[in-house]
C-alpha cells in the first residue's frame, strides 16, 4: 500500500513539473526556433545534395579515366605485340639480306669473271649495234696491217733509246743525292701500253716507274684499305705509307695514342723523341706533323734531284731534257736540234711489300687517280702484274693471236672519236680491262687470228653490257682465279670487287658522254675503217662468210 501511494504521488509530481503552463516564457519561441530549423534543414539538403552531384562527377570522372587507362594499355599491348611482330620481321628480313649477300659474294668469287663463255648472254646484248656495219675480216685485216703495223714499227727502237738513257739518269741522280739523308733511287721498270705492244696513237710515250726507299734505318710501312682497318667507298683502292724506325712497330708506340699526362714518362721515347715527327719527318718528304709520306713532297724532290742529275750528264748528250707538262710533275721532254722530241714519264713510286705492286703518286695523262682524297693517299697500281699477265697467257694462245689486235684496233678507234667530240670517262685503261676479263674467260683457241672479227665484236659487245650496268669491275681485285705462276699478293685476291665505273654512278653528264662517245664510235666505225683501209677486190670479200652480230 504504501508503495502505491509513493507511485500517485511521483506521477502527479512530474505531471505538474511538464506542464507547458509551468514555464511559459521559455516555451513561447517554440515555433520561430522550428522554421528556423526547417530553413537550415534545407539549406542542409540543398548543400548535400550539391555535394552529391559533385561525388556523382568525380565518380564518373574516375571511371572514364580508369576506361581510358585500360584502353592505353590496351593500346600499349598491342603496340607491343606489333613491334614484337615488326621485329620478328625485321631479323627475318636481315636474315634473308645476309644471306643473299653470301651467295652474291660466292657467286662473284665462282662466276663473275665467267663472261663470253654462253653465247646465250651474248646474243641479249649487242642492241647498239642495230644497223651498224661492221668490218668483214679482209677490211679489218687490210686496215691492221696499214694503220697499226705501218706506225709501229719504230716503237722498239724508241723503247731501247728511252730505257738507256733513264738508266743514266737516275745513276747521274744517286751521285748527286745524299746517300745518309736522301731518298735511295732504284732502277727503272717500263710499263704500259708502249710495253705491252698495244700503243697504237702518236706520239708514243714511254711510262717507267722508279722505286724509291727511305734511308737508314728508316723504313716505310704500307696500309692498303683492305687490310683491315675501314675505309670509305672512294678511298678504295688507296693506301697510306708511314715513315717508321726499322726497330719501330709500325702502328707506333701506345704513349702515341692515350694522354699519359704530364707527371708520366714513356720509358720508350724521351721528350727529345718525341719532336722527331715535326724535325726529321719532314726531311723525309712526310707531310706537315705527321709519319706519313707526302705525295706532293715527293715529287717536288724528284723533281729537284732529277734536274740536278741532268745538270751534271747534259755535257754527255747532244739533245736538251725538260718537264713537258705542268699537271704531270713526271713528264720529260727530249728535244733534238733537228725539231724531233721523245716524250717520256718517270714517276716514283713505294713497293707494297715484297710484292710487285707499288704506291703511285699520280698516273700521267690518266683521270684513274684524278680525285685523290689526300696528298698521303697513294693509289695502287698493278701495271707490273698485268704486263706479265699478258705475258703468261700469250704463251698459251695460237701463232699471231688477235688478242693484240682487238685492243690496238679498239683503242684506235676511241682515239679517233675522241678528236672528233671530245675526250670522255672512258679511258684505254678500260679498254685493256674488257681485254683481261675476255683472256680469262675465253679459250685459247677463240683467239686464232682468223677470229679477229668475232673477238672484237665480243670486246665492243662486253664493253656496252659494262655501259649498261655501270659496272667494269678490276681485274685483279677481288678475282680468286689470277694465274699462280704470277705470284700475286692474296690480300688482293680476297678483297671486294672495285667497279672501275663507280665514279659516273654520281656523275651523270660524264656517264652520259661516254655513252654517246661509244655509240658514237659504233656508228663511225666503218667509215673510220675505210678511211685507212686500201681498195679491196670485191671477188675477194665474196669469198669470205661475215659472221653475224
Amino acid at each position: 500500500m504504501p508503495v502505491g501511494l509513493f507511485r500517485v504521488c511521483l506521477l502527479v509530481i512530474t505531471a505538474i513539473v511538464n506542464h507547458p503552463l509551468f514555464f511559459p516564457k521559455e516555451n513561447g519561441t517554440v515555433p520561430e526556433n522550428t522554421e528556423e530549423i526547417i530553413q537550415k534543414m534545407k539549406e542542409r539538403e540543398e548543400s548535400l545534395r550539391l555535394e552529391q552531384l559533385r561525388l556523382e562527377q568525380e565518380i564518373a570522372d574516375q571511371e572514364a579515366t580508369q576506361k581510358a587507362l585500360e584502353k592505353a594499355t590496351v593500346v600499349v599491348e598491342e603496340s607491343k605485340e606489333e613491334k614484337v611482330r615488326w621485329d620478328m620481321w625485321t631479323a627475318l628480313s636481315m636474315v634473308i639480306f645476309l644471306l643473299i649477300e653470301l651467295w652474291r659474294q660466292d657467286f662473284q668469287e665462282g662466276n663473275w669473271q665467267d663472261i663470253g663463255g654462253e653465247e646465250d648472254d651474248m646474243a641479249v646484248l649487242g642492241k647498239a649495234f642495230k644497223g651498224v656495219a661492221f668490218p668483214d675480216k679482209a677490211v679489218l685485216a687490210s686496215f691492221y696491217e696499214k694503220r697499226i703495223l705501218g706506225t709501229t714499227g719504230d716503237m722498239a727502237r724508241m723503247r731501247e733509246m728511252v730505257e738507256g738513257f733513264a738508266d743514266d739518269l737516275l745513276e747521274a741522280l744517286r751521285s748527286v743525292c745524299n746517300r745518309d739523308a736522301d731518298m735511295e733511287v732504284e732502277d727503272c721498270m717500263g710499263v704500259g701500253s708502249m710495253y705491252e705492244n698495244w700503243r697504237v696513237r702518236k706520239p708514243f710515250v714511254c711510262d717507267l716507274i722508279v722505286p724509291f726507299a727511305p734511308p737508314e734505318p728508316y723504313c716505310f710501312c704500307c696500309q692498303t684499305w683492305c687490310s683491315g682497318d675501314s675505309f670509305p667507298p672512294d678511298e678504295q683502292g688507296y693506301g697510306t705509307i708511314k715513315v717508321c724506325r726499322a726497330d719501330e712497330d709500325a702502328m707506333g708506340c701506345i704513349c702515341d695514342k692515350t694522354k699519359l699526362g704530364e707527371d708520366m714518362l714513356c720509358l720508350l721515347h724521351s721528350q727529345v723523341s718525341n719532336t722527331r715527327p715535326s724535325s726529321e719527318m719532314e726531311d723525309l718528304l712526310c707531310f706537315k706533323n705527321t709519319q706519313y709520306l707526302d705525295a706532293n713532297q715527293v715529287m717536288k724532290w724528284f723533281q729537284i734531284a732529277v734536274t740536278k742529275a741532268w745538270n751534271r750528264i747534259s755535257h754527255k748528250y747532244e739533245f736538251d731534257l725538260s718537264f713537258s707538262l705542268l699537271d704531270s710533275p713526271g713528264a720529260l721532254k727530249i728535244k733534238f736540234k733537228s725539231g724531233k722530241s721523245i716524250a717520256f714519264n718517270l714517276t716514283p713510286v713505294v713497293q707494297y711489300e715484297n710484292s710487285d705492286v707499288y704506291f703511285i703518286s699520280h698516273f700521267p695523262r690518266s683521270s684513274l687517280a684524278a680525285d685523290t682524297p689526300s696528298s698521303t693517299h697513294w693509289f695502287l697500281t698493278f701495271a707490273v702484274y698485268e704486263r706479265r699477265f699478258i705475258q703468261l697467257v700469250s704463251k698459251t694462245l695460237p701463232a699471231n693471236a688477235c688478242h693484240v689486235s682487238c685492243l690496238q684496233i679498239l683503242s684506235f678507234l676511241h682515239g679517233k672519236q675522241c678528236s672528233l667530240t671530245g675526250p670522255s670517262g672512258l679511258t684505254n685503261y678500260h679498254l685493256k680491262t674488257v681485254l683481261l676479263h675476255l683472256l680469262q674467260a675465253r679459250p685459247s683457241q677463240d683467239w686464232a687470228p682468223e677470229k679477229l672479227e668475232a673477238r672484237l665484236q665480243d670486246m665492243l659487245k662486253f664493253l656496252e653490257k659494262c655501259l649498261h650496268e655501270k659496272k667494269l669491275y678490276h681485274f685483279f681485285i677481288g678475282n680468286g682465279k689470277i694465274p699462280a705462276e704470277l705470284g700475286f699478293p692474296i690480300i688482293f685476291q680476297r678483297a671486294e670487287p672495285i667497279n672501275l665505273f663507280r665514279p659516273f654512278v654520281l656523275r651523270r653528264d660524264i656517264y652520259r658522254k661516254m655513252v654517246d662517245t661509244f655509240h658514237e664510235m659504233l656508228r663511225n666505225m666503218s667509215a673510220l675503217i675505210n678511211e685507212y683501209t686500201v681498195h679491196i677486190p670485191l671477188a675477194h670479200t665474196n669469198g669470205i662468210r661475215k659472221e653475224p652480230l
